[in-house]
């Protein structure tokens, strides 16, 4: 069966769900996602749904921040580059189409993102600047 593109909640869930099955289980990302989240994984997954369809389907039912919960994890680019490696294979294993492929380009930012600014702020930290 060919695959389809992104249309819905349905496809998002299946994204998601799908995506964070591989992340809870991967020897390397894995434990860092399962300390900070502990058995708030219901919510947590209820959360990206409506990020990633406010992103995706322009269903505005994300709102929030969604960079300070991360910002003192301790992650470096490795953990962003296995990040993106299963969330692409995760879309590319599902989906196929113009959403799908903004989905892919949209976690490639936020990653680069992420990453450039808990550098930052890292960096700041330990210069005496930011406190937070």
């Amino acid at each position: 069966m060919p695959l389809t593109d992104i249309t819905d909640i349905d496809d998002i869930k299946l994204m998601v769900n799908t995506f964070y099955s591989k992340v809870q289980v991967d020897n390397f990302i894995g434990p860092i996602f399962n300390e900070k989240i502990g058995n708030r994984w219901p919510d947590h997954l209820e959360k990206m749904y409506r990020f990633w369809q406010t992103i995706l389907l322009e269903v505005h039912s994300y709102s929030g921040s969604p960079f300070p919960p991360h910002k003192h994890l301790p992650i470096e680019k490795d953990h962003f580059e296995r990040w993106m490696e299963l969330f692409t294979a995760t879309v590319d294993t599902l989906f196929m189409g113009v959403v799908a492929d903004e989905a892919k380009l949209r976690a490639k930012n936020m990653a680069e993102m992420f990453h450039y600014k808990i550098n930052y702020f890292r960096d700041a930290s330990q210069n005496g600047g930011l406190k937070n």
